[in-house]
């Protein structure tokens, strides 16, 4: 890849969908300010819990097509977000989705749970040095929620981030994705103060969102209000997993939770970035936002 913009992130994730929920805002903000936004996506999403009655068909259990329409929600997201820069780990359908933790997927030859590492991971080095990002982001060593593709996805970022910097490009900043507790339940405190009817069968709560840490180890805001409607058209991309309505969302266990445009981050590696006096940054790069 010739002529390199100045600034370059690189965001891992393990199933379509994962990168809008958790980063779209960013994503959207760096996109728009020039940034070169990659997006390594390690699965097709094949064993995801199919939302739409229509669209039911698709799931692992009958026609085991979700895979390749999930590849058309990722496109179309990506699309709204303005990154054009997103492709599949190894190619679409190296490695399938693994299913939940304890689930006979996770026994699959040719899942991501089962993947030799350094295999993988040299996928991901390799796009490292095509692109060579300043910053690398992906799950925390549990994935957020003790998925096995979320926590293969971080050990491969981090093994990817070592094999990278052995043939030449050290990553300069290394991010985990994160919500702080007290903003969550903020989140909460509006959904339940909305006064609405919703067309979720009930609302979750703090403890089902995945990455929530203390506020303290929260290292960098990333402001993406601007970026809030294409955040949420996005969202509504990936239409086979998640339901939106208004500033709230729901995937497939139908508990509505809220939106955050703010996105949080926990730095991993490298020099901290400038922060405010709260001590807290707003640039993943490292500048004082």
């Amino acid at each position: 890849m010739n002529d390199l913009p100045d600034r370059r992130l690189l965001f891992v994730h393990a199933h379509p969908d994962d990168e809008t929920i958790n980063n779209g805002a960013t994503m959207a903000k760096y996109a728009a300010e020039g940034a070169l936004v990659t997006l390594v996506t390690c699965t097709l999403g094949e064993e995801g819990e199919v939302i739409p009655p229509g669209l039911a068909h698709l799931a692992a259990d009958r026609d085991d097509a979700l895979g390749p329409h999930r590849i058309g929600e990722l496109s179309s997201a990506m699309d709204e977000l303005g990154v054009t820069d997103h492709r599949f780990l190894g190619g679409p359908g190296r490695y399938r989705d693994s299913g939940m933790m304890g689930t006979p997927q996770n026994d699959v030859p040719g899942c991501f749970w089962q993947a030799d590492l350094d295999e993988a991971a040299g996928h991901l080095a390799d796009v490292v040095m095509e692109v060579r990002p300043q910053v690398l982001v992906t799950y925390d060593g549990n994935g957020g929620y003790g998925h096995p593709d979320h926590i293969q996805a971080h050990r491969v970022a981090m093994r990817g981030a070592q094999l990278a910097d052995r043939r030449g490009h050290r990553i300069e900043r290394i991010y985990e994705i994160c919500y702080p507790r007290s903003v969550v339940q903020a989140g909460f405190d509006r959904l339940a103060a909305a006064g609405r009817d919703f067309p979720f069968e009930g609302v979750a709560s703090v403890d089902d969102v995945p990455g929530v840490v203390a506020d303290e180890f929260v290292t960098v805001a990333v402001d993406g209000a601007a970026y809030a409607d294409a955040k949420t058209a996005a969202m509504r991309a990936h239409a086979s997993q998640i339901a939106v309505d208004g500033p709230f969302f729901a995937l497939s266990n139908d508990l509505g939770q809220p939106f955050f445009a703010v996105e949080y981050y926990r730095q991993v590696a490298g020099a901290p970035p400038a922060a405010d006096g709260a001590g807290r940054a707003g640039d993943l790069f490292g500048s004082r936002a």
